[in-house]
């Protein structure tokens, strides 16, 4: 991405044209993309900058997501609330965000403190899932919701597209830890209920819960295997329920 030569590209008359190709939008107000750009770490360290990227970080999580429901409400016509919300969680979660920033280059278009650069911030996933949602909710400022659609269709829609079967499947616990984070704000709590047998092979019964204090078990040959049964169990439940 031209982005890539680093702050210098940023302040030449049009460095934006390959990102604002990937966005699949042009910013009628470029100032708007140039602030979804700046890290916090690059205002606390220069004069005369007083704005970063936050504010729209903020209004982009809100635009995705209710862009995210839409999509997937007219996509599964028979999915239930539950199974909705799991797979809104997927797409919106910072993991999906931070491949979505990284397979565009967008680490090297953001502008950042030294500090900061120089600890990885370019490939942090945190930054560049924040920048995707900041270029969102720039792009819905710029151009209104039609805009904020080009931008979601662009980014977001083929990993929407690639969901499907079993939302579960590889990491129950942190698909679980992505639908409480995005749904409540907070984490579920594992507790361990109960060890049987003989410590060469013992098994584990773990409890999950929730913050709306709903709860599953699991059980496995070590503690960490029942805390992934658990949640597996969580997901298959809420998958076919309200969340």
């Amino acid at each position: 991405m031209a982005c890539g030569k680093g702050i210098t590209m940023l302040l030449r008359s049009n460095p934006y044209k390959t990102l604002e190709r990937a966005l699949g939008y042009r910013f009628r107000n470029r100032d708007l993309l140039e602030k979804a750009l700046v890290h916090p770490s690059y205002r606390y360290e220069t004069d005369g900058v007083d704005e970063d990227n936050q504010r729209l970080e903020f209004l982009g999580d809100a635009v995705l997501g209710m862009l995210a429901a839409a999509h997937l409400f007219d996509a599964h016509p028979d999915k239930p609330e539950g199974g909705l919300t799991m797979l809104r969680s997927q797409v919106t979660s910072g993991k999906a965000l931070a491949g979505i920033g990284e397979a565009m280059g967008l680490g090297e278009c953001l502008r950042m403190g030294k500090g900061e650069e120089r600890s990885g911030g370019r490939r942090r996933a945190s930054n560049l899932a924040d920048a995707v949602e900041a270029l969102i909710g720039a792009s819905w400022i710029d151009g209104g919701m039609k805009a904020a659609e080009k931008v979601f269709r662009q980014l977001i829609l083929p990993a929407v597209e690639g969901l499907g079967g079993d939302v579960a499947a590889g990491n129950p616990k942190g698909m679980l830890q992505e639908l409480c984070q995005s749904h409540w704000k907070c984490s579920p709590t594992y507790t361990l209920l109960a060890t049987e047998g003989p410590a060469h092979e013992a098994l584990f019964t773990v409890e999950v819960r929730l913050p709306d204090d709903s709860a599953w078990t699991g059980q496995g040959a070590g503690k960490r295997a029942a805390e992934t049964a658990a949640a597996r169990s969580a997901l298959d439940s809420l998958a076919q329920s309200a969340v």
